[in-house]
């Protein structure tokens, strides 16, 4: 698996309040695609970054820590004339008005990717293509090399789009959601927010994103802590009910989690899904993944958590109905015994 987009350093605050206020960070790393990759690293799987970062000490600390998931890093290209982004953000949750978060990303060196610049042959070089849609917004460069890959060709791997609505990157390009609505259509499995299909494109619920989305094999649409609901286009059975025409429904209700701070859990869910999807397990399944995994980025403070292990992943995304519904996760569920599932369940 290729993931292919910016990576950040990221300055997560030492204690609750304002920037203005916070008297000192700790250093991380965030971004959509690199964070992809290094979930599925850890997860088992063989999985590369393609980037670009500044030759300054943020981007070696940035190679250097993604790499350390196991990650392979050889394709990063350094830019000697511009440096690696960084932001910092808040304690709170970045869905609420409570928060913060100042980027510092202009001119940087990932925004001067092109599709002259970037390894194409590297990118290519996996079953998947994870890609988002932040990289469209970047640069023109950048959306050049997003339409390059995404271009239908001989030998293509599975293009995975995250469409990562940022309305801030797109602040006086009014066509970025229409942008975003092509670049969807090319790819081959898409994840896409009910609320960002309704705040970019006017589409309420998931058989109306499906109707505007009829191209990609796999579309999966986010109720964020209510659930998920994929669209295969491989026309696995489904139940009675929710037959589209554009392949079946499948819908797996988000699991109940102590939120610590909800952040990367978007990433964790891709990573998840994409995960049993490389395994080759069915619809329900991939889904469960997704929000397993994402409960895991949703009980730590930072971007990036560590996935649970296979053999408890397995095992939870095997409950029956009723026990996956009333399953809740909390600080430190991953380090549970895979044996011992009760452990992490509430009665």
């Amino acid at each position: 698996m290729v993931a292919l987009g910016e990576s950040m350093v990221t300055f997560l605050p030492t204690r609750p309040g304002r920037l203005a206020d916070v008297p000192s960070f700790e250093r991380g790393i965030g971004g959509a695609e690199s964070n992809v990759a290094c979930v599925l690293a850890r997860s088992g799987h063989s999985a590369r970054w393609v980037g670009r970062v500044g030759a300054d000490g943020f981007g070696d600390h940035l190679v250097e820590a993604i790499g350390a998931y196991g990650v392979d890093t050889s394709a990063v290209r350094r830019d000697p004339g511009r440096p690696t982004g960084v932001y910092f953000r808040t304690a709170g949750d970045r869905a609420t008005d409570a928060h913060e978060v100042a980027y510092y990303r202009a001119g940087s060196a990932a925004s001067a990717m092109t599709a002259g610049n970037t390894d194409l042959a590297a990118a290519r070089s996996g079953r998947v293509l994870h890609l988002s849609g932040i990289t469209a917004a970047l640069s023109e460069g950048c959306l050049d090399l997003m339409r390059e890959l995404t271009a239908p060709r001989t030998g293509r791997p599975l293009v995975s789009f995250d469409v990562n609505h940022r309305p801030g990157l797109w602040r006086g390009h009014p066509e970025g959601p229409h942008v975003l609505l092509d670049l969807a259509r090319r790819a081959d499995i898409v994840f896409v927010g009910d609320d960002e299909a309704r705040d970019a494109w006017g589409l309420r619920g998931a058989r109306a994103i499906r109707a505007a989305l009829p191209e990609p094999d796999v579309l999966v649409v986010k109720y964020g802590g209510d659930g998920a609901v994929v669209f295969d286009g491989s026309g696995t059975e489904a139940p009675e009910g929710t037959e589209d025409p554009t392949g079946t429904a499948t819908f797996v209700r988000a699991l109940g989690v102590d939120v610590v701070a909800a952040v990367g859990a978007g990433d964790a869910f891709a990573a998840g899904f994409l995960s049993a999807t490389l395994r080759g397990l069915p619809a329900r399944d991939r889904l469960r993944h997704g929000h397993l995994t994402a409960a895991a980025a949703l009980t730590v403070p930072g971007d990036l958590a560590e996935p649970p292990a296979r053999g408890l992943a397995d095992r939870l995304a095997a409950l029956d109905d009723r026990a996956w519904e009333t399953l809740r996760l909390g600080p430190g569920w991953t380090e549970a015994d895979p044996r011992a599932v009760e452990e992490v369940r509430t009665p």
